[in-house]
C-alpha cells in the first residue's frame, strides 16, 4: 500500500490541527500507520498554520517530501499559494475561498484560486458562506472539508465516526457529523 500524504494549511482559530488530528484518528482507526507533524507557530496571533498527515501500511518519516502531497486542504486561499511546491500534477486541492488578511495586509492578492485551477485540474474551490449558513456556524468547515477528503481516500465510514466523536468538543459531535456527512455529499 502507498503512503497517503495530507497536508492541511489554514490560520490561527481555523481548526487546522484538529482537522489534523481527525485524520490520523481515524487512518488509525483503520489500522494504517500514521506520523503527523505541524506548526502551530503563531497561530494565536492569526499566523499561518499546518499539518502533514502521512498514512500507510509502514511510514518511516512525518514529513511530506516536496512534491508528494496527494491531497492539500486549505482552508485559507493564500494559505493555498504558500503550498504549492509540495504538490504534483496528480494532487487534489480542496480550498475555502475564504481571505483572512494578515496583519498590515489592507489589499488582498487576486486570482490566487483561479491561478491554482488552471495549473491543477483537481481543484476543488468552496465557497465557505454558503456551507456556513448550512450548518450553522464557521466552525465546522474544518469538519465539512474532512467530509470531502473522505471521497478521495479509503478509510471507513465508521473509522472516521469514531474519530470525530473522540475529539471534537463536547456537545458538538453531531454538528461535526452533520458538516462531515454534507461534505461527503458536497
Amino acid at each position: 500500500m502507498k503512503v497517503t500524504n495530507i497536508l492541511i494549511v489554514g490560520v490561527g482559530g481555523q481548526g487546522t490541527i484538529l482537522a489534523s488530528n481527525v485524520v490520523s484518528y481515524a487512518a488509525m482507526n483503520a489500522g494504517l500507520d500514521v506520523k503527523k507533524s505541524e506548526i502551530h507557530g503563531m497561530s494565536q496571533r492569526g499566523g499561518s498554520v499546518f499539518s502533514h498527515v502521512r498514512f500507510g501500511k509502514t511510514v518511516s518519516s512525518p514529513v511530506i517530501p516536496l512534491g508528494e502531497v496527494d491531497v492539500l486542504i486549505s482552508l485559507e486561499e493564500m494559505e493555498t499559494a504558500r503550498w504549492l511546491d509540495y504538490l504534483n500534477k496528480d494532487s487534489k486541492v480542496i480550498i475555502l475561498t475564504n481571505r483572512i488578511f494578515p496583519a498590515n495586509v489592507t489589499v488582498y492578492p487576486e486570482g490566487i484560486v483561479s491561478e491554482i485551477s488552471a495549473k491543477l485540474t483537481n481543484t476543488i474551490a468552496i465557497d465557505p458562506k454558503k456551507y456556513t449558513e448550512k450548518l450553522g456556524n464557521e466552525k465546522f468547515l474544518n469538519i465539512f472539508l474532512l467530509g470531502v477528503l473522505s471521497k478521495f481516500i479509503q478509510i471507513p465510514d465508521d473509522c472516521w465516526n469514531k474519530a470525530i466523536k473522540s475529539l471534537v468538543p463536547e456537545g458538538t459531535f453531531d454538528k461535526n457529523l452533520e458538516a462531515f456527512n454534507a461534505g461527503k455529499n458536497y
